[in-house]
C-alpha cells in the first residue's frame, strides 16, 4: 500500500468508528418511551369480527382507511379514516348518520356528489346498529388526541398550541 492510501484507509476507519460508537452511545443513552399504538377499539372481538364483515360488505374502506391500512387503490376519496373517530363521536350519532336518508344534511361534505357518503338507510336497522357501534369503539389514546390537536393548530395557524 502506498502512503497515500494508508491514509485515506485510516480516515475512513476513523469516520466508520466514530459513527459507529455516536449510535451505540444513542442507542444506550435514548430516553424516549415507545407509547404503542394510539388506535384501539373496546368492542368484544366477536362482535367486532361481524362489524368488520360488515364494513367488508358495504365496501367501506373503498374510501376510508382503518387500522393505518390504505383505503382501495382503485380510489382517491379524501375520506377521513375511521382510526379513533370514536373519540369524537358517539354510537347514537352514528346510528342517526348511518340511518339518514341524506348524510350531507347532518355533516356537510365539500366533495363532489359522487363521492360523497352514500347513505345506509337502506341497510335493516341491526346492522345499522352494529356499525354504529363498532365506529364507536374505535378509540384514540388521550396522548395521541392532545398531540394531534397541537400539531394542526400549529400548522393550520402557525402560533404555537396552548391548551
Amino acid at each position: 500500500m502506498r502512503r497515500g492510501e494508508k491514509g485515506i484507509l485510516l480516515v475512513i476507519a476513523l469516520i466508520v468508528g466514530g459513527t459507529m460508537l455516536k449510535n451505540l452511545w444513542f442507542v444506550t443513552h435514548d430516553k424516549t418511551v415507545d407509547r404503542g399504538l394510539p388506535f384501539y377499539s373496546t368492542m368484544q372481538k366477536d362482535e367486532e369480527k361481524k362489524a368488520m364483515r360488515l364494513i367488508s360488505d358495504n365496501q367501506c374502506r373503498d374510501c376510508h382507511s382503518l387500522w393505518g391500512g390504505e383505503a382501495s387503490f382503485m380510489r382517491n376519496v379524501p375520506a377521513p379514516r375511521l382510526d379513533g373517530i370514536g373519540s369524537i363521536r358517539d354510537e347514537e350519532w352514528f346510528y342517526n348518520y348511518l340511518s339518514s336518508k341524506d348524510p350531507q344534511s347532518i355533516l356537510p361534505s365539500r366533495l363532489k356528489k359522487e363521492f360523497s357518503m352514500p347513505s345506509y338507510a337502506s341497510l335493516p336497522e341491526a346492522e345499522r346498529r352494529e356499525m354504529a357501534k363498532y365506529l364507536a369503539s374505535l378509540k384514540v389514546k388521550d396522548w395521541y388526541l392532545t398531540e394531534t390537536r397541537k400539531a394542526e393548530y400549529e400548522k393550520l395557524t402557525g402560533n404555537t398550541y396552548k391548551p
